[in-house]
């Protein structure tokens, strides 16, 4: 996934009211739009090295959106707006082995009156989950916070086993030359005991790690996920 312009670099003032971030860049300060709703524990330091997007949209109220920060010396990338953009661009240019011989992607498949996953991919549903946290600068890890939704994906995608489906969970890991990912089970513990039982009854988890940079977003390759 190309950006349509290259990002411009700044540094992080200051998260605010979850949506805004200020930003130092070229001499001024600029307010941006955050779109990462969650915690994004680690990555909010004063003075860490940020990536914005710049839109022409007269309509918008912010011109400029979040797109990276760096954290531990790795570019990270927290607009979650873009996870399934990247995900859909593997998988039309064959990114993803485990999805290579599927012929037809359907974006956004409706599963139930409540619930819908972000891929089905012939027999197999895709949910994607944007992995941005990282510690001991050694392993990507999700969530960052309490997920009482991802819980309920985990669930749903049990029962879709019975329906017929494949079901998938794939961390995608927006984090620079990472190469092991874990659940986060000291942050949310009911999340990983559903992790376990959804495992057990044969629902697959895949992490594959981005490649970053001021001019695009791409799949790389496949990670290990460690279980502890």
């Amino acid at each position: 996934m190309k950006f349509t312009s290259t990002l411009i670099k700044g540094k992080l003032i200051k998260r605010y009211k979850r949506f805004f971030v200020d930003i130092k860049a070229n001499n001024s300060v600029l307010t941006a739009h955050c779109p990462n709703t969650g915690s994004m524990m680690g990555l909010l330091n004063e003075g860490n090295n940020v990536w914005i997007s710049k839109s022409d949209d007269p309509k918008r109220k912010l011109k400029y959106t979040l797109e990276m920060i760096e954290t531990q010396k790795k570019l990270v990338g927290v607009n979650t707006h873009r996870a399934n953009r990247i995900v859909q661009h593997g998988l039309e240019n064959k990114l993803l082995k485990e999805f290579k011989s599927v012929k037809k992607i359907k974006p956004e498949f409706k599963y139930s009156d409540d619930t819908r996953f972000d891929f089905l991919c012939d027999k197999n549903i895709i949910e994607v989950k944007n992995v941005t946290l990282i510690r001991d600068n050694k392993y990507a890890e999700f969530p960052d916070a309490v997920t009482t939704r991802g819980s309920k994906h985990l669930n749903k995608l049990t029962n879709s086993i019975k329906k017929g489906y494949i079901p998938y969970v794939l961390f995608l890991t927006q984090i620079q030359d990472i190469n092991h990912f874990r659940i986060a089970k000291d942050i949310d513990k009911n999340y990983y005991q559903n992790y376990l039982l959804a495992k057990k009854s044969g629902v697959k988890f895949l992490a594959y790690r981005c490649f970053l940079s001021s001019k695009e977003i791409k799949i790389e390759r496949k990670i290990n996920i460690i279980n502890e």
